[in-house]
């Protein structure tokens, strides 16, 4: 292939790199490739094989590293090159730059350095795990990864539980199982979800069903390669107030006031705040009261 070569306008270029299937990358990427001054990559190994895969030339341009590591050493001599009129593209490893990738802070910079920011949009692992769950499209929120440890991971799902959205994580393949464990809890067992791994892959695999069952297949043996978790939008209906203090009682006898809130704030995806504002009330009239 032969993409045209042109001289490029001076700015920062976002390409969208394939995901799984080299041919998913496109004709304008193909184009940019060729033709910007430098190239700047996440991966500097993985854009040279993509560019000899579609038959590309470095030629003498030059070709930098750009990752977390090494960000804040080489945003300098990237601006740089944007001042002296030259057109710099960057790809991300695999997907689409910006999102969830070290490419942020670098075009957050050329931005505010008030140079061109292009972007040539294709290939991205949310938006094809959205395609494959079978999940509601209308409306969704992209999560990034959650963090490491449980606690503060049942806290972030907390805060996203309400979300009228479908829900769409990144996760590690060490971590899933957990991650599914703590999900089925805070976000209601029951809620339809798909596992999408090594999407466009070889071993492309989606599993759907509700929190519970995807955590219990993912108990005895953890899925390889890279995951997506797609999480149907809860459906909290609205339960009265006579139904809330039924449940919490309930849950009072077993445990303490933050127990049972946590408990049913997760049962029936409510914002823990207003359960635990109202078990302190049961329990107060209740004769009880403790934390």
């Amino acid at each position: 292939m032969n993409p045209d070569k042109q001289k490029l306008a001076a700015g920062l270029y976002l390409i969208a790199t394939p995901i799984g299937a080299a041919r998913d990358i496109t004709l304008r990427a193909l184009d940019l490739l060729a033709a910007a001054d430098v190239l700047v990559a996440e991966d500097t190994r993985s854009l040279r094989r993509l560019m000899d895969i579609h038959g590309l030339s470095l030629g003498d341009r030059p070709l930098w590293p750009y990752h977390d590591h090494n960000g804040a050493r080489m945003r300098p001599r990237i601006m740089a090159a944007l001042g002296e009129g030259k057109s710099v593209l960057y790809a991300s490893e695999a997907g689409t730059p910006m999102v969830a990738d070290p490419g942020f802070d670098l075009g957050r910079a050329a931005v505010a350095e008030g140079f061109d920011l292009i972007s040539a949009p294709g290939p991205s692992a949310v938006i094809t795990a959205l395609t494959l769950s079978g999940l509601p499209t209308d409306r969704f929120l992209f999560a990034g990864f959650l963090p490491n440890t449980s606690g503060k991971r049942k806290t972030a799902l907390g805060e996203v539980a309400e979300v009228p959205a479908t829900l769409v994580f990144y996760e590690s393949p060490k971590r899933v199982a957990a991650m599914l464990r703590d999900a089925a809890e805070v976000l209601g067992a029951a809620r339809p979800a798909a596992l999408c791994r090594e999407i466009t892959k070889k071993f492309e695999e989606v599993r759907r069903g509700t929190l519970a069952d995807l955590a219990e297949g993912c108990a005895g043996a953890a899925p390889k390669g890279e995951i997506v978790v797609v999480v149907g939008r809860g459906d909290s209906g609205n339960i009265s107030e006579l139904d809330l203090d039924t449940v919490l009682r309930e849950a009072l006898q077993a445990g303490s006031v933050r127990d049972a809130s946590d408990q049913v704030a997760a049962r029936l995806r409510l914002p823990r705040r207003k359960v635990y504002q109202r078990a302190l009330v049961l329990a107060a009239e209740d004769g009880g009261g403790g934390e």
